[in-house]
Parts: C-alpha cells; structure tokens; sequence
C-alpha cells in the first residue's frame, strides 16, 4: 500500500536513501488518494496579478557581463568592491532552498544544507575566501528570491532559479549554470501523458515561479495551485488535492526520488536556463561569479558536481551549458 504524505524531511531522507541505491524497479499501482486531508499552509491559486515593467524589445536575458581576467586570489578582492564587502564581514550571506532535492536541501543525516546548487555557492565561496564554507544560508521561498535580493537580505541567491526579461530588470544573473525544462509529474496508473490532458484539473507548482506562469498560459487550461515549497505539492497530489504538479524535470526528479509512485510524464513544453542572482547593482560581483562558473567548466568541478547530484536520471551527464557575454 502506498503510504500516507509525510512531511518533507523524510521525504527527503527517503530520496537520500534512493539515491545511495535502496531502489526497487517496479511497483504496484497504488491506492486511489483520498481527498480531505489537510493542505499545506499558504495554497493560493495562479499567478499574482502584480505587474512588472516590461523588459526592453532586445532583451537576452542569458547574456551576462565579462568576467574582469582572472579570478583574484582569496582572501585579496578588488579594494572598494563588493567582493571586499563581503570579504571583510567574513561570511557570503546567500539565500537558497531548503526543501528541494537534489538542488538544495537539509540532509537528514548530517543537518547540512547540500544539493548542486549549494555546491555552485561553496565555489563562489572558496573564491573569494579560500574557504568553501565561510557561507550563511537563509533559506527562502521561491517567491521570496528576488525581494530578498532587493531588499539586501543576502549578496546571493542559488535557487533553482530561471533568468527571464522581467527578472533580468530586478537583479543581476550570472551566465547560464544549467538549463531545464518544464515537464508534468503525475501518479503512477494516471492516463494524464502530458500538458494537454489536463484541461479543468488541478496542477500545482510553487508561488513566485515561472512554472506556474507556464500552467496558467496553457493551451488546455489547467487550473493552477500555488505553494510555498515543491514537497507541499508532492504531498497535495498524494493526499488527492491536485491532479499533477508541473515543474522544472530537475525539481521532478528529486520528487521521484521522494515517492515512488510517481512518474513524470510528456516532453519538456519549456526552456528553463538558470542563473545565479545578486543585486542588481552589484555587476563586479557578477563577473566574479561568472569567473567563478568558467573555473567550474574548465577544471571539471561542474560535471562532478552534475555526476553527483543527477548522475544520469535525465540522461547521459551533459557538457556545462557555454557562457555567454553581452559586452
């Protein structure tokens, strides 16, 4: 029998689990979900009305800013830069996720915060201190990336986050550390195969993310439910309360992971490029950070890093996606 929704933390002990080989290859269908179950704290409906300014008709938002030569050597930034702001409080103060395997989560077993992400965040702390772990994390709701950014709560966010236009005119992006697409994860024995086939039904994703701007604009019109964290709409769809939930196949395959009796299904029906993200104003700690990801494709540190956390559930390991610069 399949069992009841558990809270995250195990969830995500369980993909831990999987992941070092604990797996079974077939399962039986599992029992109908049985809706009127509590829902996670905070469900809303589509996407916010708030309007953003529009991006500029030449906007490419993929195209980032030169790094300046070589990386420094830790420890010894640029007098007046932001890298020597951060460097003379003596901690990155980068905001980041939590519950999301296997991009950024808290392993059940040692109680640090890990995923590829989190690795992408001890290089840039390694750069600038010769130490990959000088770093405070703030974990933070996907709809919580960019105000934490603005406001100045942290120098940085590694958060499975997608650059687009309207992004790209709130803060800074790093190049291109990793592209996904959208895909639609659904319980195993369910005749959805795709986007398409779920016209009037319940899709979840989370509040702030472009996959919930995807499921509103889809042709089959869809009804879109938003939450805070990825492992609420696991926990909706096991529990009944959604019909799918509709993310980047990179967060699907950590939920997978997390409850077997899950599958992903159709093509991708987007592009999801992620990108590093800082204050707007701070353009040298972009170039830093881009300095920082050309290290990484060159040495092998990103293909590792990919080995470790996806290794080939999407696929054979892929070469880092190339940079781009738009000056």
């Amino acid at each position: 029998m399949r069992p009841a929704a558990v809270p995250g933390a195990l969830l995500v002990a369980a993909a831990v689990l999987v992941a070092c080989g604990t797996t079974t290859t077939s399962y039986p269908p599992p029992p109908a979900a049985v809706p009127g179950g509590p829902q996670p704290l905070g469900v809303g409906g589509g996407p916010s009305t708030v309007s953003t300014p529009p991006p500029a008709p030449d906007c490419d938002p993929t195209a980032s800013l030169r790094p300046d030569g070589p990386l420094p050597p830790p420890g010894n930034p640029p007098a007046g830069s932001t890298m020597a702001r951060i460097a003379e409080r003596g901690r990155l103060i980068a905001g980041v996720d939590q519950t999301t395997y296997p991009f950024g989560f808290r392993d059940p077993f040692s109680g640090e915060l890990t995923g590829f992400d989190i690795d992408m965040l001890h290089a840039v702390s390694a750069a600038l201190f010769g130490d990959p772990n000088r770093i405070q994390f703030k974990t933070i709701t996907s709809a919580e990336r960019i105000s934490a950014l603005t406001q100045g709560q942290v120098d940085i966010v590694a958060r499975t986050m997608t650059i687009d236009c309207s992004r790209a005119q709130q803060v800074g992006f790093s190049t291109v550390y990793y592209v996904a697409g959208q895909r639609v994860l659904v319980n195993r024995g369910s005749s959805v195969t795709g986007i398409g086939d779920l016209t009037g039904r319940k899709v979840c994703a989370t509040k702030g993310s472009t996959s919930l701007d995807a499921i509103a604009a889809a042709a089959s019109h869809p009804v879109p439910v938003s939450v805070d964290n990825w492992t609420d709409c696991l926990v909706m769809m096991q529990q009944g309360q959604v019909d799918a939930v509709s993310t980047d196949d990179t967060i699907l395959v950590g939920l997978v992971a997390q409850d077997p009796y899950t599958v992903i299904v159709g093509p991708r029906f987007t592009d999801e490029p992620y990108g590093i993200a800082v204050p707007k104003q701070d353009e040298d700690f972009v170039r830093f950070v881009n300095a920082v990801l050309e290290r990484m494709r060159a040495d092998g540190d990103w293909r590792a890093s990919y080995q470790r956390w996806l290794g080939t559930r999407l696929g054979p390991v892929p070469d880092p996606p190339p940079a781009r610069y738009r000056d």
